[in-house]
């Protein structure tokens, strides 16, 4: 299994590229991101966690598990004006977690296990895993989401933590 980059990891900054095709690399890539998540357990994954920089997403919000929806190319094509505020957190930076306020519901395009452009709505805690991931493949952390005041203050504490 990969390990997950540690913040400050200049990686985690970047912008995946766009995957062209399925093949046996991405369905790979995306068996080792299901294995971490459920390792953590945590319940989704972006390829670029893992320093892959490609646009490979997986999510879980089952309470059941096992129903991972695996996604490339990620895409949000619409996104509900009614809010859900959710505690969010990443193996990124343990330790440490905000209350972090996204679109409740969410429609995505992505392509799908089957190299086909798949169109799908997300609700809860599945609308607001899928957007953390979508902002991690764009270089984004959930605490770029927070004010100044309050992304300092969880970043020193998570470097408080790491020593």
């Amino acid at each position: 299994m990969r390990k997950v980059l540690l913040w400050p990891d200049k990686r985690l900054r970047q912008t995946a590229t766009n995957v062209t095709a399925i093949t046996e690399v991405e369905h790979a890539v995306w068996d080792n991101m299901i294995a971490v998540m459920e390792a953590m357990p945590g319940v989704g994954l972006a390829a670029t966690q893992l320093g892959v920089m490609q646009r490979l997403a997986v999510v879980d919000a089952s309470t059941e598990r096992g129903q991972v929806i695996r996604m490339a190319n990620p895409e949000i094509l619409h996104a509900s004006a009614h809010m859900r505020a959710h505690e969010e957190a990443s193996p990124c930076l343990p330790g440490v977690s905000a209350k972090i306020e996204r679109p409740r519901a969410v429609t995505v395009r992505f392509l799908n296990v089957e190299d086909e452009t798949e169109e799908r709505d997300f609700v809860g805690l599945w609308a607001t895993s899928v957007q953390h991931q979508i902002d991690h493949l764009a270089g984004k952390m959930y605490f770029d989401h927070l004010g100044r005041v309050k992304r300092d203050m969880l970043l020193k504490k998570a470097r408080k933590i790491a020593r």
